[in-house]
């Protein structure tokens, strides 16, 4: 089934599109939205993805100066621990209040696997940390084209089957956005195919499920998606892909198998670029018997669940009942 067919099929539900269930339509976006999507346009974000080179440029910027990837934003009530595993920082926080029976999340951040985790990024694990009473493990992975795929999914991986392993009978969730969430799915499919245990969901905030970015449709969706665009994209699947194909499932999940995945949810909006890869995941998973909800919203950016909007709020609540 095309893309359009299944997008019309949905009817964009405000609350999230369960597949084969009846759902209201979403409604016109809030004013917030509106205003949110005519700054965003106004900031350097789209811009740093305009072309190859200066997306090259901007790794070569990075190499000299690499950002910090220190907790920044985390707020009150949340006490983090930093160690080394594989080599790599990993952070943990937890509840100030104590954090016995808690359940666990792992978050992978986005950045186009060149970026380095934000203050916003550390802002929602602190939102997840103190609201759900979960503990949060936040690898720092390392960044392409310094690090590739090849290396980066299955050390995700292994990092996630320890903590599996470690958390014993609590409940543990994957949670990624973008990059992140790409990584996330490779993972998952990494694990099963060895036969280790799934998490209990997967939470994908507008995932980097095709790399290849080449869908017709993309070129439409990408004058209308303020943050994103077309080279920049895949100028860094190309570094992140290093000796892989772009279309390998380490770099494009999208391209693997859904069989025996944890059940997914998915956040993704129409001007996001990446959007039609998020209805192509939904349907695929499902299609091989994977739970599935797609909260698909009109006119909302790539990753608007982390915004500070009435639809990113509203999103975060979802996630936060989901992890807790």
């Amino acid at each position: 089934m095309s893309v359009a067919r299944l997008v019309s099929a949905l009817q964009f539900c405000p609350g999230g599109c369960v597949f084969g269930a009846r759902a209201p339509r979403d409604p016109a976006p809030s004013l917030q939205s509106r205003a949110f999507n005519l700054l965003l346009r106004l900031l350097p974000f789209k811009k740093q993805l305009a072309s190859a080179e200066v997306v090259q440029a901007h790794v070569q910027k990075l190499a000299l100066d690499p950002a910090s990837f220190e907790p920044t934003g985390l707020g009150g009530g949340v006490e983090v621990t930093l160690t080394k595993m594989g080599g790599w920082p990993v952070y943990y926080t937890a509840p100030a209040s104590g954090h016995e029976g808690c359940n666990y999340v792992m978050f992978l951040h986005g950045g186009g696997y060149i970026n380095e985790i934000v203050p916003a990024h550390w802002r929602f694990v602190g939102e997840m940390t103190r609201k759900a009473r979960v503990c949060c493990v936040v690898p720092i992975y390392p960044l392409a084209p310094r690090a590739t795929a090849k290396d980066v999914v299955p050390a995700t991986a292994e990092l996630l089957r320890m903590l599996l392993e470690d958390a014993g009978d609590a409940k543990v969730t994957v949670v990624g956005n973008s990059a992140g969430a790409g990584l996330a799915l490779a993972a998952c499919q990494w694990l099963r195919d060895r036969g280790h245990r799934q998490p209990s969901r997967m939470l994908l905030i507008s995932p980097a499920a095709d790399a290849s970015i080449s869908r017709p449709e993309q070129v439409a969706i990408a004058a209308l998606d303020p943050i994103q665009d077309i080279p920049g994209i895949v100028e860094a699947a190309r570094l992140y892909a290093g000796e892989l194909d772009v279309g390998h499932p380490f770099v494009s999940p999208l391209n693997g198998s859904f069989r025996a995945l944890a059940p997914m949810t998915i956040f993704s909006g129409t001007r996001d670029l990446l959007y039609p890869d998020s209805v192509d995941l939904a349907a695929r998973a499902r299609a091989v018997g994977v739970p599935v909800e797609l909260h698909l919203l009109r006119e909302q950016p790539h990753n608007f669940a982390l915004m500070p909007t009435p639809e990113g709020r509203r999103a975060r609540a979802i996630i936060l009942r989901e992890v807790a």
